[in-house]
């Protein structure tokens, strides 16, 4: 048939109003700012201190790269378009942003999933600890989640570039995403749609399942201590992971797990606000606040 394919897409953004351009340009780069910031220091402070070199604050670590990779992926981006008062992405850009945004959502998933992990080894089977959770098992956990989150973003981003774009090329987002492009596609996009509910919502579910066991029997144990200062240390330690868990969880289910049908733009744009730059940004301030151990390495820091 003939018909003329894109060649960029239009990105309106969080607003149409150039008079909000400012402020939401103020706004994101101080969160950017912020989280990019926050992120570093607590590699650099958990990579000085050797008393951090443990499988807890390995995760951190890795957990804070991601982070910080993540708003790099598209935060930057937006601001440039508002700074140079464009709104246009390349086709390729499009989908280089796609790859490394469910690359990295992925990272986020697998590593809470460890830390969950780690925490109910810590404290229901103690003892054993340093064999559960030795370097090798460690760093085959990270690499197993590289592996698996590289092979499901190139399966999307493969089964997006299949597809034609031949009438609107305007998303009402920030950053190219799923959802939005599959409603521009003049294609048909029922696999796209199919793969994105089956392996997508695996990838999702099976961790957060997981981690909602290992909590359960972290409870378990920890009811069963008779000392109370026990049992609020305990908690503590756990307490500012599930607070960054519902952040993810919560915001990215919104987004990805729901019928196409009942997707709504600004509703959709607001959750992923949340879970790409919201959530990466409060985490060094989640972890560090309640955690006297990174208190500490950032002091020594300084």
């Amino acid at each position: 048939e003939n018909h003329t394919s894109v060649s960029e897409f239009i990105l309106l953004g969080l607003s149409s109003q150039p008079e909000r351009q400012e402020l939401i340009f103020g706004l994101f780069l101080v969160m950017y700012l912020v989280g990019a910031a926050g992120n570093l220091l607590i590699i650099l402070a958990i990579g000085s201190d050797s008393l951090l070199h443990t499988p807890m604050y390995f995760f951190l670590s890795n957990l804070s790269l991601v982070d910080f990779c993540f708003i790099s992926a598209t935060v930057p981006k937006m601001l440039v378009n508002i700074q140079m008062q464009t709104q246009s992405i390349s086709y390729g850009g499009c989908l280089a942003q796609i790859y490394f945004c469910i690359l990295l959502a992925n990272m986020d998933n697998f590593l809470l999933t460890a830390m969950a992990y780690d925490r109910y080894v810590a404290i229901c089977h103690p003892l054993h600890y340093s064999t559960m959770m030795s370097l090798q098992i460690c760093a085959l956990m990270l690499g197993s989640s590289w592996l698996i989150a590289n092979l499901h973003s190139l399966l999307h981003t493969a089964l997006m570039a299949r597809l034609e774009f031949c009438a609107s090329n305007i998303i009402p987002y920030f950053f190219c995403d799923l959802i939005p492009l599959l409603q521009l596609s003049c294609s048909n996009t029922q696999l796209n749609q199919l793969m994105i509910l089956l392996v997508g919502g695996l990838i999702v579910l099976i961790p957060f399942l997981s981690i909602l066991v290992s909590y359960i029997r972290i409870v378990s144990a920890v009811l069963k201590v008779p000392s109370a200062q026990s049992k609020q240390k305990a908690f503590s330690t756990c307490g500012s992971h599930l607070t960054v868990v519902l952040l993810f969880y919560g915001t990215i289910t919104g987004v990805y797990l729901n019928p196409s049908s009942s997707h709504l733009a600004d509703k959709d744009s607001l959750a992923s606000v949340m879970y790409m730059v919201v959530t990466p940004m409060l985490n060094p301030f989640i972890y560090c606040l309640r955690n006297k151990d990174m208190k500490g390495a950032l002091r020594k820091l300084f």
